[in-house]
């Protein structure tokens, strides 16, 4: 069996992988390969199938899909599959590290010290005790943020087209979770549903002061009306480690707009997680070989 890696991956992975066959991280070698591992990097679209007539198998290590091709890979009769369960600890922590920073206005402090200021009475801070956080999508990144969420003591809801219940969350409507969120959090995929969903029409139902948090997809937003919610105030802040490419053009609004807390989509970098990714790529393999 041919193994391509063709994005970053544990340091580990390729001798983990040995066993399997011959692995590469030479993208001259796509031609041979039968399993390809992506992260979000590259693309996995009709060009690069067209180089792949060997593939079998396509594993995107990480949840989402949106860089994956899946119907022309099924089309193909190419398995095509993610390591769901592996970044969720590491993606929760990157969404709860805006969530304390935000309010606490630890990045303010943090730089105003930096320049020789000292704004102990200008820079006010609020908690998290007592607020609610609204979840939109309640899969396995956002449970992890809603028990962390519960440790600071805040009220969880959440909004997930496809569940009923949830063990930590009260579901709600999106538009009850628009208006009694004081922090709404993004965990959605990026689908036909999803593209675009934070707009003005859903910005205009939030409270006025509330806090948006986004370590989803940078799609799933509407640049410029997030921005006009930044700039007039009705937004408080927004926190973001996901763009709508990486990295985001030049022109993105965001880059601009006041109150931006910002991350080079790291959310799913830590070390711990990319040794998880590997676990389950490894059991991905064992299965498909068997």
């Amino acid at each position: 069996m041919q193994i391509l890696i063709a994005d970053a991956f544990d340091a580990k992975l390729p001798e983990r992988l040995s066993p399997f066959g011959q692995v590469s991280s030479d993208m001259a070698a796509l031609g041979q390969a039968h399993v390809l591992l992506v992260r979000s990097k590259t693309k996995v679209n009709a060009d690069l199938l067209a180089q792949a007539p060997s593939l079998k198998l396509v594993i995107r290590g990480g949840v989402g899909m949106d860089n994956v091709d899946k119907k022309l890979c099924a089309e193909k009769g190419i398995r095509a599959v993610n390591t769901p369960r592996a970044s969720s600890v590491a993606v929760a922590e990157m969404a709860m590290a805006f969530m304390v920073a935000i309010p606490a206005r630890l990045i303010e402090a943090h730089t105003s010290m930096k320049e020789g200021k000292f704004l102990k009475s200008e820079l006010k801070r609020t908690e998290l005790f007592k607020k609610t956080l609204g979840l939109i999508g309640a899969g396995n990144i956002a449970t992890e943020v809603a028990k962390r969420a519960q440790a600071f003591g805040m009220e969880v809801i959440a909004f997930d087209p496809f569940l009923k219940e949830h063990p930590l969350a009260r579901m709600v409507s999106l538009d009850e979770l628009a208006a009694k969120a004081d922090v709404v959090s993004l965990h959605t995929p990026l689908t036909d549903d999803t593209k675009g969903m934070i707009n003005a029409a859903f910005l205009a139902k939030m409270k006025d002061g509330a806090i948006l948090i986004n370590t989803g997809r940078g799609k799933c937003v509407v640049e410029a009306d997030l921005a006009a919610a930044l700039q007039s105030g009705k937004l408080r802040a927004y926190g973001t480690d996901v763009w709508p490419s990486d990295p985001p053009p030049a022109d993105c609004p965001l880059l601009t707009a006041p109150n931006v807390f910002m991350a080079p989509h790291l959310g799913a970098s830590s070390k711990e997680n990319l040794g998880r990714i590997g676990d389950e790529v490894v059991q991905i393999l064992q299965d498909f070989k068997a």
